[in-house]
């Protein structure tokens, strides 16, 4: 097993634990940690296959997914504080009038 694969199954296990926690959580904090897990898996595997291929795109494109990410979670924190603050909890489920 070359480095590749190695990087891919890593990317591939931090992408299910992300999952994992989206899915089975209702914090709506845990949610948005497990999302970038997710979101950093995908990274890893696109740095993975760049590296494969010899190019620097891939890392030029995964520091451009982490100055939006910072700049998501960034604006995604505040707002579910403020939420948190106004319903007194955190449960995804008590938000759930908020669908539009």
């Amino acid at each position: 097993m070359d480095k590749t694969h190695a990087l891919l199954y890593l990317a591939l296990a931090l992408f299910a634990l992300g999952l994992c926690g989206v899915i089975i959580r209702r914090n709506l904090l845990v949610m948005l940690m497990s999302m970038e897990l997710m979101l950093n898996g995908v990274n890893l595997s696109l740095v993975a296959f760049a590296d494969r291929m010899g190019s620097a795109e891939g890392a030029v494109l995964v520091f451009l997914i982490f100055v939006v990410a910072a700049a998501e979670i960034a604006i995604a924190i505040p707002i579910v504080l403020l939420l948190a603050k106004s319903r007194r909890t955190l449960d995804a489920d008590a938000f759930a009038d908020l669908r539009g």
